[in-house]
């Protein structure tokens, strides 16, 4: 039996390989744009090298991290805007390691598909590599898989997989934070890539909201493009924070899943509350939409949403950055909300 053959019959089952090799012609010059002097080899290779640079530290520690965009996809579904869901990714995950004090090296991405469709996927990849290099890293490889059958067609899911690197002595893990530390929030952008499945639904059941209508209190904006706000990177305020004189930065928090409170607990030690002073004047007018459109608790909105502070940061010294939302007092480890 022909090899072209058998190409043929497993494309008859839904997986066409061709299309997966023009997949990758596709994203080849995007993936290698984001090339650094450490990454060897070339793309398509069964697993990426990369060699780093190690002069000045003492004691490398590798930050490593893995995320999604969660159901934030299905509006670049609806919307085609997938080039803006492949760098919300890449900066979620760069987030995420900055915030122990980490520079990102590399990024490795997984994508899955039911029927593969090169020009979505290229789009996607593209965001990444943008913000890939923006961040000033690699897109060092990854996995397409095409599972006919397990999705729909016309959608996907992807991942992301971040590594870092940080000198062991200036890692930040929160662990020097004391009462009279001050709370920066730094602003977001809107949802960035937590509280879908509540904003879709809260959209989906009110009769007066939908993707393309553009109310008076977005300014401006359809709702889908409110929803669809990029995630916002925070690594260049993380380092200027930590390089800043008389900052004495102890902590970061990414604020993902959860909220403030969810995520600022993360990284108080024991024997401190976070006291946090609400302010709804810094918030996104999405977020006042889905409250009212959706009938949706204070307290809900607290644990889903990000409510306009993307980054906490705990300092002991003084910053012109960000906005202040509070500061540590005694306690047990709790976010209390002065209300």
């Amino acid at each position: 039996m022909s090899d072209s053959h058998e190409r043929d019959l497993y494309r008859d089952a839904g997986v066409d390989v061709r299309a997966g090799e023009d997949f990758v012609e596709r994203i080849r010059a995007a993936v290698e744009a984001t090339r650094t002097p450490a990454v060897l080899g070339a793309v398509g290779g069964f697993a990426g090298l990369f060699a780093p640079d190690l002069a000045g530290m003492e004691e490398p520690v590798l930050v490593s991290s893995s995320d999604g965009v969660g159901t934030k996809l299905k509006l670049a579904f609806a919307t085609g805007e997938h080039a803006r869901v492949g760098g919300d990714l890449v900066r979620h995950c760069a987030n995420d390691v900055a915030v122990l004090g980490a520079r990102p090296l590399y990024f490795l991405d997984y994508l899955a598909t039911g029927r593969l469709a090169p020009e979505t996927l290229a789009a996607l990849v593209e965001g990444m590599a943008a913000a890939c290099a923006d961040e000033g890293m690699a897109l060092l490889g990854g996995e397409t898989a095409e599972m006919p059958g397990f999705y729909a067609d016309g959608e996907y899911d992807c991942a992301g997989f971040i590594v870092g690197i940080v000198d062991r002595a200036k890692m930040i893990d929160g662990s020097e934070i004391a009462p009279g530390d001050r709370l920066i929030g730094f602003p977001s952008s809107g949802l960035h890539t937590n509280g879908y499945s509540l904003a879709r639904k809260i959209v989906d059941d009110s009769p007066r909201l939908s993707l393309d209508l553009a109310p008076p209190e977005l300014g401006g904006v359809t709702v889908g493009e409110a929803l669809l706000a990029p995630h916002v990177s925070y690594t260049r305020e993380i380092r200027a924070l930590l390089d800043g004189p008389d900052v004495g930065a102890k902590g970061f928090a990414h604020v993902t899943g959860g909220g403030v409170e969810g995520n600022l607990k993360r990284i108080l030690p024991a024997g401190v509350d976070a006291r946090v002073h609400p302010d709804r004047r810094r918030e996104p007018p999405v977020f006042d939409l889905l409250r009212r459109a959706g009938g949706v608790p204070e307290s809900d909105m607290r644990s889903t949403f990000n409510l306009g502070v993307g980054l906490v940061a705990v300092i002991g010294g003084k910053t012109e950055r960000g906005f202040p939302i509070g500061e540590i007092v005694p306690g047990s480890g709790r976010v209390l909300w002065d209300d």
